[in-house]
């Protein structure tokens, strides 16, 4: 094998100036580059793939970009005619305000004050609706906000079906009553930022010991019957180490917790200055969760994201049983679950599915018949996967266009998740 070959064009953005440059994906020893030339400000490469999981067998079926001089992706993205994904998640930014200061947190640098009660009120009402998006809360915290109890019941009563929290967990965590205070406004599900088992990972990522009151957020979560993923960040040399740690953890704590959603960091606000080894690639995660999970979940298991690009992102769909995980979904199952015009509402509907707990359903200790095994489905389900979000240094169009994780900025207005922050943030 030649040193260095090249894989296909593609565009990016300079991550000094953040003008649109031309790229290209180049195979070196060792992996797969993003590389890319500012006129103003040099050259940069920047490391995508490691090879842990063969590029090719992964991102087999994704077709290179083709950009047109029209084409204004991604500063004035919106979402452009160019995009090749309708909304399946739209997230919703209600506070800039957060209880903790992590350096290396995506929204850090949000400019703008607070929307106001109203403002997100008339968002959520045209968010709702049957065929209407998933809905995530977001910030900032939005659990420092006062009148959030409020808002998620504004969000039911438009028609919103799925609504789900973005939280560090910290106020749910120390104020007793706040979780079921969320479950009975209405609230789906919680994603729980979760980075590791032991307070140094803490520390070092958020800047305090929170290992205690996340384990309290959890179990207050499970108690007012809101399921709950766990999210980590993973940064190298910081919590890689406890991936098998965290998984053993979530499944042990099934059904409180439906899974884990594993986010290999991005740096946002100081991209240029951060060093390959820094970057944690999505075949390093997927090799590492085989490893550590002595085989439990297997590399094989892991699937390529079919709503967003198969660089984004993985899944793995289980329920918990008596004896370990069973696998729901295979590859040739979710090949074509997101084709067609409504992909994205076939997918909504699978997240609400596996995601949110049905009230009322017992749940089984043994799986005896099929009566049984539906109903551990859905009291028992456990979803493994990831998100690659991409900063400056590693945006590809390529993928950008294929997103389906959208923040809503009101009238309309649809904005790819890794685009508004690269952004929103300068």
């Amino acid at each position: 094998m030649k040193t260095s070959d090249a894989i296909r064009a593609t565009a990016s953005v300079c991550p000094i100036c953040l003008k649109r440059i031309p790229a290209r994906l180049q195979r070196r020893e060792g992996g797969v580059y993003l590389e890319k030339t500012c006129p103003r400000h040099g050259d940069f490469s920047c490391v995508v793939w490691r090879d842990r999981v063969p590029f090719a067998e992964w991102t087999a079926g994704e077709k290179p970009l083709s950009p047109s001089p029209e084409d204004a992706c991604p500063t004035a993205c919106g979402l452009c005619a160019g995009h090749r994904r309708k909304t399946c998640c739209a997230l919703l930014e209600v506070t800039s305000r957060c209880s903790l200061a992590c350096p290396d947190c995506f929204a850090r640098d949000k400019i703008g004050g607070e929307p106001s009660f109203e403002e997100l009120t008339a968002r959520l009402q045209e968010l709702g609706g049957d065929n209407g998006p998933l809905v995530q809360l977001s910030g900032g915290e939005p659990t420092d906000r006062e009148d959030l109890l409020d808002l998620i019941r504004a969000g039911k009563a438009a028609g919103v079906r799925y609504l789900q929290l973005n939280s560090n967990g910290v106020r749910i965590g120390t104020e007793p009553g706040h979780a079921k205070a969320l479950a009975d406004a209405g609230l789906s599900f919680v994603f729980l930022q979760f980075d590791g088992l032991t307070d140094g990972v803490y520390r070092t990522l958020r800047g305090q010991n929170l290992l205690d009151v996340k384990l309290r957020a959890i179990d207050r979560l499970g108690e007012a019957g809101l399921g709950v993923t766990l999210v980590p960040m993973l940064v190298p040399g910081v919590n890689t180490h406890e991936i098998g740690d965290i998984l053993r953890f979530a499944i042990q704590n099934s059904p409180a917790v439906r899974g884990v959603h594993f986010q290999p960091a991005s740096y946002f606000h100081r991209a240029a200055a951060v060093d390959d080894a820094a970057r944690y690639t999505l075949d390093q995660l997927m090799l590492d969760i085989e490893i550590q999970t002595d085989g439990l979940i297997p590399r094989e298991h892991l699937l390529p994201s079919c709503c967003d690009h198969a660089r984004c992102g993985f899944h793995a769909d289980y329920m918990v049983a008596p004896g370990g995980l069973l696998q729901l979904k295979k590859k040739e199952q979710t090949a074509s679950c997101c084709g067609g015009d409504d992909a994205h509402i076939k997918n909504r509907r699978f997240v609400a599915r596996r995601w949110e707990r049905p009230q009322g359903v017992a749940a089984p200790q043994s799986i005896r018949a099929m009566g049984d095994f539906l109903a551990r489905v859905k009291t028992h389900g456990f979803t493994v996967t990831a998100m690659a979000f991409m900063d400056p240094m590693t945006l590809d169009l390529e993928r950008l266009k294929k997103c389906s994780l959208h923040v809503y900025e009101g009238s309309g207005r649809f904005v790819p998740f890794c685009a508004h922050y690269i952004f929103g943030a300068r």
